[in-house]
């Protein structure tokens, strides 16, 4: 599934324990691009498909699953 809104990026960046610079740094994007996305709140994302996409990369490289049942939601990928 989808990065679609902003709780559901701070959420996702809650679970795995790492700050906004740390995602900034890993995902190639500006830690000003990544408080405008948590900023949106409920309401979806609008920053581009290829920001959204290496955000979304680098929070599944430590473990993140993105949920889209028919709400957004995030969960750690379960140990093998």
């Amino acid at each position: 599934m989808t990065l679609s809104i902003g709780n559901q990026l701070r959420a996702a960046r809650a679970l795995a324990g790492v700050e906004q610079k740390w995602l900034a740094e890993k995902s190639g994007v500006s830690i000003n691009t990544i408080r405008n996305m948590e900023a949106r709140g409920a309401e979806p994302i609008t920053s581009g498909a290829v920001t959204v996409r290496k955000v979304q990369i680098a929070l599944e490289g430590v473990g993140v699953e993105f949920l889209n049942h028919g709400q957004p939601g995030v969960r750690l990928r379960k140990a093998d």
